[in-house]
């Protein structure tokens, strides 16, 4: 295990909440550092290839450090160093999590389409490529978790999507699950986990409203504001 642990994040970035799911499922100890995005700090673009979050600065015995980004590969190298490993270790099966991970990254890129369309056709238009997703991970569905009954990275991975989801039914009454009963009782499932309930600050919902309000989007016009709904 290093020495020292330092998540470079941000409140609302999905693919954070990503690493930190897994570092609590692990009971990983770690140092959390939320940055603004709109205002980057030079010694962040330092040290990122990309200038996303998160990432994550690893401190080894000797006082060596070595810089990780991307969340699928900072959520592996959690569950690689910690025991009870998330990852199945027959290779196909392995292979096959990578790969539903990856389209759950698809996912939250569609879900960006979706609170930043500006008009009702591109709204729309993200929002059946959301739907045509959901359907395609509906057959794949066949236990309490997505590999059946026990918690792993594809969970990890698809919770952020999820908390989307819960915020846009209760505050823009967008019911984007009603369609897919295995999804939504898996998405059930997940956004009463602790580990990911505590990805997020307690107030996220209402940060998540005013973050999409400022975009000025179709899907702003779609949230009453003046509705208090607990995260």
């Amino acid at each position: 295990m290093p020495k020292h642990l330092r998540l470079i994040s941000h409140k609302l970035c999905p693919y954070v909440q990503r690493a930190v799911i897994v570092a609590k499922e692990k009971g990983i100890l770690y140092e959390r550092v939320d940055i603004d995005l709109a205002n980057k700090p030079d010694w962040f673009l330092a040290i990122s290839p990309t200038g996303n979050v998160p990432v994550l600065e690893v401190t080894h015995e000797d006082g060596t450090q070595d810089i990780l980004f991307e969340s699928a590969v900072i959520a592996e190298y959690l569950d690689e160093i910690s025991e009870d490993r998330l990852l199945p270790s027959e290779p196909l099966a392995r292979a096959r999590e990578r790969a539903w991970i990856e389209f759950g990254s698809a996912a939250l890129g569609d879900i960006y389409q979706l609170y930043v369309a500006q008009d009702r056709e591109q709204f729309e238009k993200a929002l059946a490529s959301i739907d045509s997703k959901l359907a395609q991970v509906e057959p794949e569905l066949g236990g309490t978790y997505f590999a059946g009954g026990h918690f792993g990275l594809v969970d990890a991975a698809f919770a952020p999507v999820f908390r989307y989801f819960d915020v846009f039914e209760r505050r823009a009454e967008l019911n984007v699950l009603e369609r897919r009963p295995k999804v939504r009782a898996w998405a059930n499932v997940l956004l009463k986990r602790p580990s990911v309930t505590e990805a997020v600050p307690g107030n996220y919902s209402d940060l998540l409203v005013d973050f999409i309000k400022a975009k000025r989007s179709h899907l702003a016009g779609l949230i009453d504001s003046d509705l208090l709904v607990a995260a």
